[in-house]
């Protein structure tokens, strides 16, 4: 293994003070818990929008606090989830009189702690809704099930734009919900990564195997085998996006091209070429491409695909101004 760390079991908390000691003016922690990720300044009679998973994914999770965005973040373990402790004293920390919402990846453990801590948060009389990301298609054919990736970066959008232009509970869930209806992705992966407290792969993959359809803390894809080209890649991800949400012609949609953690950006691009020549055969626009690294997993080789369909109010959404130590948009 190697990674530039100290003792394994100090991965996330060291890291989380490294962040802190840079962005002092624009993210903190509550109740004297480096993992109650929260922003340095909340905004009164604003909805609050709370987040959390497991450290290996930044900017995903904590990564999208800040202005324009969302205002905490439960930080668990590397690929574990937060305590139900750490979000509910999370969201006493950033509650600001208008409630709260969750949002979060569709995965079991995390689930369960957000519905405890909502619990908890109900005996305060703080009102709660919870929204999850289900926008892997290929992780499941049922979307009440389906793994949540790089495409909650719109629900996020949508969400954090309708809080800060200080919509109703209500309002923000509801644009959450708007972008995660409208956006899918597809994933794949080239090599495992390693889980500094096991030291190993996660998985293993022949040199010049690839896997299609992998998760984000490797879960099976749907098929291993040789590696494809741009092309390709793009053809089949694309295929199975357009089959679960037809697009056509004169649609417009937003384009998100996610590295998982060890792929060049000039990569990424030549992906995002790949997608946008599949999209103007099929008449579809790309409003707006974003290209960079979004939802990782460790040091793991390969990307995503994300397409969210858009209108005039999800375009808004999109080009909404944020701010925070890991994502700057004007």
């Amino acid at each position: 293994m190697k990674k530039i760390i100290n003792a394994p079991e100090n991965y996330v908390d060291e890291m989380l003070k490294g962040i802190y000691e840079a962005h002092p003016d624009k993210v903190k922690y509550a109740e004297d818990d480096l993992r109650c990720y929260c922003i340095a300044n909340k905004k009164p009679g604003k909805v609050a929008i709370i987040t959390g998973g497991g450290t290996g994914h930044l900017p995903l999770f904590l990564g999208y606090v800040g202005e324009g965005l969302i205002d905490g973040c439960g930080v668990g373990g590397v690929f574990q989830s937060p305590s139900a402790e750490q979000i509910y004293n999370i969201s006493k920390e950033v509650e600001a009189g208008s409630g709260i919402l969750y949002l979060y990846g569709n995965y079991t453990g995390d689930i369960m702690n957000f519905d405890m801590a909502a619990e908890m948060l109900e005996m305060d009389d703080i009102e709660t809704r919870s929204i999850v990301g289900a926008d892997d298609v290929l992780s499941n054919e049922d979307v009440s099930v389906r793994r949540g990736v790089a495409g909650i970066y719109f629900m996020y959008k949508a969400a954090g734009a309708k809080a800060d232009q200080m919509g109703s509970l209500d309002e923000v869930y509801e644009a959450a919900k708007k972008a995660g209806d409208n956006v899918r992705t597809v994933g794949f992966a080239l090599t495992p990564c390693i889980v500094p407290e096991a030291g190993k792969a996660n998985f293993e993959l022949a040199d010049d195997e690839m896997a299609f359809g992998m998760g984000i803390h490797g879960e099976p894809g749907v098929w291993n085998g040789p590696i494809k080209t741009a092309d390709e890649l793009a053809s089949e991800s694309l295929d199975a996006i357009l089959k679960d949400m037809p697009l056509g012609d004169g649609d417009e949609v937003a384009v998100l091209i996610n590295g998982l953690g060890a792929t060049s950006i000039e990569e990424l691009y030549i992906l995002l070429n790949s997608v946008r020549e599949y999209l103007a055969g099929k008449g579809v626009k790309i409003y707006k491409s974003i290209v960079g690294e979004y939802a990782t997993s460790m040091e793991m080789m390969g990307a995503s695909i994300s397409v969210c369909k858009l209108d005039d109010e999800l375009k808004g959404y999109v080009d909404y101004p944020v701010n925070t130590p890991f994502i700057c948009q004007k």
